[in-house]
């Protein structure tokens, strides 16, 4: 069976009243972004309240779909055949071909399901249900009519053309995104960020990124590992500028002058600073991080406190109520998994103390970032001025 177009359903867009078409609106770019190096011409647009994605010939469907499920603000993906309208008896011929060739298992039930969009169609949508559901009784002895719990349900959109679907392929939900600003997410080559990035773009949010590398003790593969990351998040998430700050001399100065218990906690404090600066920079209404109360002493409540202190954007962790387990569920959904787990340590894994303080208390860590005072501000302008600014699709 040829499928010619795509019916795209939404979920929460549906509910947004007046501003509903500026949000279809984000959803078609998005679509027609998700699209571009797919294989076929598309022309996606919006009618009568729905949205189309009609597929010239020669297109891959298998690769079409797969675009389309990474399209945030999609619930439902419909493979629709289109008919010219020659006449109720050619719909008739045509449904049953339909059913023929879509379920070759004829022992199942369904039901069928008319909208006239064309209101001079001269039958009525009941009219049409019953006639389409008698012709597929005439043809298949064994199927039978379920009105409630259907194990398929037939559409029959009479427009200027005629569409027919049955098929629904889940979407991944969520909103476009660019509806909802744009955030700054601290990308590591660990597991839990890239999917704090994916979760906090299935809202809506756009996304840049910071990376915090620190050569020689970090690799160029290391590095790499991270922008192929932030590559299969952009896949959800549209174009990711990433930032990638070189750490190292900050890294070092807080080693040398600040106990090693700390050392996670202030490391990470400035670390917020920087990304916090680019942030800023970019017009970002927030950071993203992939932290989860409890996972690692940099992750406990009084840690993140002590790592919120140093901030003025919020600082948004989807992830602060997951186990591992849970993230590393949705790592391997989105195929980041077998990159994340790559053996190339990134800064943080590099310089972690022993036996990192649990409970940081603020005061205490303010006091020992004091003896950073004599060179720290320099070290971080020459850490943001050299840092190096890819974008990534």
């Amino acid at each position: 069976m040829k499928f010619q177009s795509f019916l795209i359903k939404y979920g929460e867009i549906g509910i947004k009243g007046k501003n509903r078409y500026l949000f279809e609106d984000a959803l078609v770019r998005q679509i027609r972004f998700a699209l571009r190096d797919v294989e076929g011409e598309f022309n996606v647009h919006k009618a009568q309240g729905r949205i189309y994605v009609d597929c010239e010939a020669g297109y891959d469907y298998d690769e079409t779909v797969d675009a389309l499920k990474r399209v945030f603000g999609i619930v439902g993906i419909c493979p629709v055949v289109r008919l010219e309208d020659k006449g109720f008896e050619e719909l008739k011929k045509e449904v049953v071909r339909y059913m023929d060739q879509l379920y070759p298992d004829k022992r199942i039930t369904f039901k069928v399901e008319a909208r006239r969009g064309r209101k001079s169609y001269p039958m009525r949508s009941m009219e049409i249900n019953c006639d389409l559901g008698e012709a597929i009784l005439d043809a298949f002895p064994e199927i039978r009519v379920d009105v409630h719990h259907p194990d398929v349900l037939l559409n029959v959109e009479v427009r200027e053309e005629i569409y027919l679907y049955s098929e629904i392929i889940p979407g991944p939900g969520g909103m476009p995104v660019g509806t909802n600003g744009k955030a700054m997410l601290l990308l590591s080559g660990g597991i839990d960020s890239p999917v704090a990035g994916y979760m906090i773009s299935k809202r809506g949010v756009g996304l840049e990124a910071t990376y915090f590398h620190a050569p020689p003790y970090t690799s160029e593969r290391a590095k790499q590992k991270v922008i192929d990351l932030a590559r299969l998040v952009s896949r959800y998430s549209g174009p990711i500028q990433l930032h990638v700050v070189n750490f190292t001399d900050i890294q070092l100065y807080i080693y040398d002058k600040c106990p090693h218990d700390e050392l996670t906690i202030i490391m990470r404090r400035y670390m917020m600073r920087i990304a916090e600066h680019f942030a800023k920079e970019d017009n970002c209404l927030g950071l993203i991080t992939g932290e989860s109360i409890g996972q690692v002493a940099s992750q406990t409540m009084q840690s993140l406190m002590a790592t919120n202190d140093v901030c003025t954007l919020p600082v948004y962790r989807p992830l602060i109520g997951f186990d591992k387990q849970e993230i590393v569920e949705i790592s391997e959904k989105i195929d980041t998994y077998e990159t994340s787990i790559l053996p190339y340590e990134d800064c943080c894994t590099i310089f972690v103390a022993k036996h990192p303080v649990t409970k940081p208390n603020v005061s205490v860590i303010r006091k020992s970032e004091e003896r950073l005072k004599e060179q720290i501000d320099e070290l971080m302008q020459k850490a943001i001025e050299t840092t190096e600014t890819i974008l990534v699709k």
